[in-house]
């Protein structure tokens, strides 16, 4: 009897908590070199934890707090640095104590989730075992490694002690610009992982180490800085600013977007190597002076010998310039790969090519206003396997056969370019709905051509074929056993469904931003105002990060003068059309330059007088 009733007063003991909640998983994956977990909230929850088992080999870890988030309607978490095989990811919810009874928790387990390694095909990773980035070639993070997670609230206040001399001594460096300022010394000894979380506006950082890009990541030429930027899940967002690469030896840049630039969403400008851009979005910059910068300057730049570079799995929404590879100044070959891009209704420069010696395969070239690929100043290109649709001119030489017409304007200015001219070897690549394309052909076209057709991948391009204008010769870099990883291509046929699907270009899941465009846009190279309204209005759904609480809209103060824009307390003045943040005032009517941020709008030139009605934000034309 006696038993009976402690058995009884058990059940009943915890009853209430078994029944109080219970943790329902609503979504769970694998991705590249990382996992994913979405629930429920648990109403009566104070915590949250997640374990992450790699279930071939048993072993675990519990996920680092900042990697759980809120999202108002449900919870995620985000299991980076994982090498490929299989995972169960276990979220426990720490739940409220109910008085007299013990503290109780309430988990639940994935599936098993499969986790693919990341495709490092690629110069970037030619002659570099260790691995570029912070991050090994197995998907793990480097030996020694250092974490820092990054997003609105801390990107001024997040700390961190580098080495700055020889003498091993320690700079307390608080800021994220500050800390990467201090790597520029070359004597950081350890590599960096900046996982991004949510959106980062420029009124986040603390500083800026480029004016007209923003955030600079500069090293020391020869010296690996070993850094990984990377963003979290499938939402992480650099609004308001890009990213500058000077003499940074072992880059990765991963797994966000890049919403109105200052000028290059990413700009890898000065003596760099061992860099890898993959998996981003990028979307329009600020508009330029120019007539031919609407959207904005460059999104994917690489220049100023730059080598041994992967520019591969990137999704570039309607960019004018959508990648340029080499300047005038660039003296070598440098080695340069582009694969697996979704050029997406992008207008030119896939790549625009000076000097470089280039491999460009798989890409999808999806309605191109312009053209694909433009050569230059001696470089050569090996173009295999590529999918393009609907772009008239896929593959233009200065000074040649497209470029003048086949000779018949030479006299006249070029539309592509006067610099000196280059070769590109073409190989099994596809073209749906081109207009102009001409093949070397020693009888027919033997000055005027568009590229050399070869017969096999391993075909040498013979020193015959030159460029008309510089006279420079193909360099048969793609036969090199020495220098080319060795890849088996996908199949052009395969690209379109590759590239645009699970686990294609672009965000993790696509990113948080779904635009498609219609056939009108193949052919049309201005601006797509409802994508630019899409971006421009764009609101962050990421509401709280574990152990960070809120995450809370960022207050400004806007400055009553300025040289091109004026806020008189109540009216904005924008006469000459400055791009300009819009913000929700308190207090308006009282003359308050006190703001909390809003949304994000493009103003014309003119005088507005914010008018706010039950909490909304309207615009009026004053």
């Amino acid at each position: 009897m006696h038993r009976k009733f402690f058995l009884f007063a058990l059940v009943f003991f915890f009853l209430p908590c078994l029944l109080r909640a219970e943790i329902q998983i609503t979504t769970a994956g694998g991705w590249y070199e990382s996992a994913y977990v979405e629930w429920k909230p648990v109403s009566s929850a104070t915590d949250y934890t997640v374990m992450v088992t790699n279930m071939d080999d048993g072993t675990f870890y519990e996920l680092d707090k900042p990697l759980i988030r809120s999202y108002g309607s449900y919870f995620r978490a985000d299991a980076p640095g994982l090498k490929a095989g299989n995972y169960q990811l276990q979220v426990n919810a720490l739940l409220e104590r109910v008085a007299g009874s013990p503290q109780a928790i309430t988990s639940a387990t994935t599936d098993k989730l499969a986790v693919k390694a990341h495709d490092r095909s690629g110069f970037a990773h030619f002659g570099y075992p260790q691995g570029v980035g912070a991050y090994k070639n197995d998907g793990t993070l480097k030996e020694g490694a250092k974490v820092l997670y990054i997003y609105a609230g801390n990107a001024k206040t997040v700390e961190m002690d580098i080495t700055v001399d020889k003498k091993g001594t320690q700079r307390h460096c608080v800021g994220l610009q500050h800390i990467l300022s201090a790597y520029e010394k070359g004597f950081a000894d350890m590599p960096l992982a900046i996982r991004l979380i949510g959106t980062i506006e420029a009124q986040h950082l603390d500083s800026m180490g480029s004016t007209e890009e923003g955030l600079q990541i500069k090293g020391k030429v020869g010296v690996p800085m070993d850094i990984t930027v990377e963003g979290v899940g499938r939402d992480a967002v650099i609004r308001g600013f890009g990213i500058l690469a000077r003499q940074a030896e072992s880059l990765e840049l991963r797994n966000f977007a890049v919403m109105t630039a200052l000028d290059d969403c990413i700009s890898l400008d000065t003596k760099n190597s061992h860099a890898w851009v993959h998996h981003i979005d990028g979307f329009y910059s600020r508009p330029g002076s120019a007539s031919d910068q609407k959207k904005g300057d460059g999104t994917i730049d690489v220049k100023g010998n730059s080598q041994y570079v992967t520019i591969a799995y990137n999704h570039f929404f309607d960019t004018g310039k959508s990648t340029m590879c080499g300047m005038k100044q660039d003296t070598s070959a440098n080695y340069i790969t582009y694969h697996h891009n979704w050029f997406d209704h992008s207008d030119s420069r896939h790549p625009r090519i000076r000097r470089m010696s280039v491999h460009i395969y798989n890409n999808y070239y999806d309605g191109i206003a312009k053209y694909g690929v433009g050569m230059t100043n001696g470089g050569s290109a090996f173009v295999e396997g590529n999918y393009v649709r609907n772009c008239p001119r896929p593959m233009l030489i200065s000074m040649h056969g497209t470029d003048t017409k086949n000779g018949t304007d030479e006299k006249e200015s070029p539309s592509f370019s006067g610099e000196n001219g280059g070769v590109i070897k073409a190989y099994n690549n596809v073209f749906e709905g081109s207009k102009t394309l001409v093949y070397y052909d020693a009888g027919k076209a033997p000055v005027h051509f568009d590229a050399y057709l070869a017969k096999t991948r391993e075909e040498q391009v013979p020193s015959s074929v030159v460029a008309k204008l510089g006279g420079t010769v193909y360099d048969n870099f793609d036969t090199d056993a020495a220098l080319m990883l060795v890849i088996t291509p996908d199949a052009p046929e395969d690209v379109p469904r590759i590239v645009t699907g699970e686990g294609g270009a672009g965000r993790m899941q696509h990113g948080d931003v779904t635009f498609t465009f219609t056939a009108s846009d193949d052919a049309s190279s201005e601006l797509n105002n409802a994508l630019a309204n899409l971006i421009l209005s764009y609101e962050p759904s990421l509401q709280a990060i574990q152990g960070e609480g809120k995450v809370e809209p960022q207050s400004i103060s806007l400055a009553r003068q300025e040289p091109d824009l004026r806020f008189d307390g109540r009216t904005v003045y924008n006469p000459f059309a400055k791009p300009v943040r819009l913000y929700s005032l308190s207090g308006i009517c009282l003359g308050s330059t006190s703001a909390t941020y809003f949304s994000v709008e493009y103003l014309p030139g003119g005088a507005y007088v914010l008018v706010t009605n039950e909490g909304t934000l309207k615009i009026t034309k004053y």
